[in-house]
């Protein structure tokens, strides 16, 4: 996987990892109650990930990328 991570420091990864393991052990299983969760997964990982949305030319209201 393409990461940029640079720009992040170790302290952040970590932060953002612990965030995305919290979150990810609230779901539960129910497709329509896990969609603010999930959103919030997917939003912390193209962060950690240094990802943005395939069409730069808009900015994504989600992440602010």
């Amino acid at each position: 996987k393409t990461t940029s991570m640079s720009t992040l420091t170790q302290e952040d990864q970590v932060t953002l990892e612990k965030e995305i393991a919290a979150i990810e052990a609230s779901l539960t299983g129910d497709m329509f109650a896990d969609m603010d969760a999930k959103d919030k997964i997917h939003n912390l990982k193209m962060k950690l990930e240094g990802v943005r949305p395939g069409n730069s030319e808009i900015d994504c209201v989600g992440c602010g990328s």
